[in-house]
């Protein structure tokens, strides 16, 4: 800023349009044993019905997986799962069975029809891929009306539009293609017609009016959700050519139909598997994730949440939250006991938190009762929390801890136990008499006396962190000057006292100056923000004093008061 020697007006620009950007701290993550969808790929869903969807419904193989993913999406409604399932096939038209895990797999190593498996393939790995059928027809077909699925057709195919437009009059281009669910196992009902690509062409070169691609190969290729093309069928010789270079397309007196099968699934994968699944979900810069939990009965539940704990630390802007093995709550007399020493085996963190019982829940695909670990729920908790609060609010206790859809727990754990449990870092799962399921306790992992060893402090400093950092890219390539540095705090500065109104914390203070911004820092062109922060803390202990008096004492004779 120039100095002024005489009376004047100095004009000056600050930009304060740069804010602390809102951050997301309510994303779950998720890798498991599904029986549909790409394996290998990191899949968003919203709800219970688009698992459903994206991966099927759970059988009894699958159920222990899906039934805690959708323990999550009761209460939140982003969820990053992971399809693990390197034992599968994918269904063919030749019955051998083929792994084709995503489109990448596809797209990379079998779309220029080298698989040699027939002519169509499930698009996922799994038995469900067993049920599908492939019905095509060409305009040479003797009676449309009389093929099975002409009703899902406005009319018979014929020649294109742009083979017209090219001059080919008579090229008799187009087909229809049904996909159909022929034993019911995808839709419920065998038969279902799944999809249709109505009007495609067996031409190359072919084109919409809008000018993309009618060829029936991309067409089926990019939107179908359930094939893949593997080959020309035989009986087209001529599909593939450009209507260009082709008068007449051929044509077929009947219809083309291909039973799929040799779809397999893995119905225990391994922990190498499970954790190459949430190894997906590791790595902040391109997946963005707050809330990683697992299945605890998976072969190796204190491996798999090692890893969710090596994944977080690394990250350190989420939270894996672990559920004891299913075994050491259901069939044990010593519940407390087996759950503390799982607990007290798991390295030390407050990036993870851990439950202390299974939980007994319907599984209404199946019309059966389930045990399943609470990971999912104690995960959808801070979900919940996150939506009717804020992140650094403890999601345990009546107000925002009560667990939904719960039928009973292993075990009820008493005071005793209780205070077991907590000992080792384990938050008890309790039922009460009038109020339902509750969490209740808010520790991490971290063993040692801390403030980070509540849930809502990490929880508190992980999105602070996160949105603080995003904000502080904007000082990148600029100069370490007095007008960086006061526009970072201009920043920060409203940004934490908009949280300590929130009751995040209690007080703050921000140094950012010449005092820690020296010359060598400057030399080493680097910038350094000092951001102190006095966390607010749950309260987890209520001393309540009823104390009698006479009737002619006045109470503040007693209290002091």
């Amino acid at each position: 800023m120039a100095f002024q020697v005489s009376p004047g007006v100095q004009v000056n620009e600050i930009d304060a349009t740069n804010v602390v950007p809102a951050v997301s701290t309510s994303i779950g993550g998720f890798a498991g044993s599904f029986n549909w969808g790409p394996v290998g790929e990191v899949l968003t869903v919203s709800s219970e019905n688009e698992l459903a969807e994206k991966f099927g419904s759970p059988d009894n193989n699958t159920a222990k997986y899906f039934l805690v993913a959708a323990s999550f999406l009761k209460y939140g409604n982003a969820l990053k799962v992971v399809r693990v399932a390197s034992g599968h096939d994918n269904a063919t038209a030749d019955g051998s069975g083929q792994l084709i895990k995503n489109n990448d797999d596809y797209v990379n190593n079998y779309a220029d029809g080298s698989l040699s498996k027939g002519n169509w393939v499930a698009k996922y790995p799994g038995e469900l891929g067993n049920s599908l059928k492939v019905s095509m027809v060409t305009e040479g077909i003797t009676s449309f009306s009389g093929w099975t699925y002409a009703a899902n057709f406005d009319a018979a195919p014929g020649t294109s539009q742009y083979a017209i437009d090219q001059g080919k009059t008579a090229a008799k281009d187009e087909v229809h293609v049904a996909v159909v669910d022929e034993d019911g196992a995808i839709s419920g009902t065998p038969g279902t017609v799944l999809e249709t690509f109505a009007f495609v062409s067996q031409g190359s070169d072919a084109k919409n009016s809008d000018g993309t691609t009618n060829f029936y190969k991309d067409v089926i290729n990019s939107t179908s959700e359930y094939i893949w093309w593997a080959d020309h069928d035989t009986s087209l010789t001529d599909a593939g050519e450009t209507i260009a270079s082709n008068t007449t397309f051929t044509v077929n007196t009947a219809a083309i139909e291909h039973s799929l099968s040799g779809g397999s699934d893995d119905n225990a994968p391994t922990v190498g598997e499970i954790a190459t699944g949430y190894d997906l979900l590791e790595d902040a810069d391109t997946v963005d994730v707050n809330l990683l939990f697992a299945t605890p009965d998976a072969n190796g539940a204190e491996t798999i949440a090692e890893d969710l704990i090596s994944i977080v630390n690394a990250r350190k802007d989420c939270m894996a939250f672990i559920s004891p093995p299913i075994e050491d709550s259901v069939g044990t007399s010593t519940p407390a006991t087996d759950v503390k020493a799982f607990a007290d085996g798991l390295t030390s963190t407050s990036y993870a938190s851990c439950d202390s019982t299974a939980l007994y829940v319907y599984d209404k695909y199946n019309d059966v009762y389930r045990w399943i670990g609470a990971a999912g729920h104690h995960a959808g908790l801070c979900a919940n929390t996150d939506s009717v609060a804020d992140a650094w609010f403890s999601p345990a206790g009546v107000n925002r801890g009560q667990l939904l859809g719960v039928t009973k727990l292993a075990y009820n754990p008493k005071k005793a136990d209780r205070d077991t449990l907590y000992k080792s870092r384990v938050n008890p799962i309790v039922s009460l008499p009038g109020q339902g399921t509750i969490l209740f306790g808010d520790k991490t992992l971290l063993s040692r006396p801390s403030a980070f060893d509540r849930i809502n402090v990490r929880r508190l400093f992980i999105a602070l962190e996160k949105a603080v950092s995003t904000a502080a890219k904007a000082q990148l390539f600029e100069f370490n000057d007095e007008f960086t540095r006061a526009q970072f705090r201009n920043l920060v500065e409203p940004f934490l006292r908009d949280v300590k109104g929130r009751r995040g914390l209690t007080d703050f203070s921000v140094i950012c100056d010449n005092t820690n911004n020296t010359s060598q820092v400057i030399d080493g062109n680097k910038f350094v923000a000092d951001i102190y922060i006095k966390p607010n803390r749950s309260i987890n202990f209520i001393t309540l004093n009823f104390v009698a008096t006479r009737s002619g004492v006045e109470f503040s004779e007693i209290s002091g008061s």
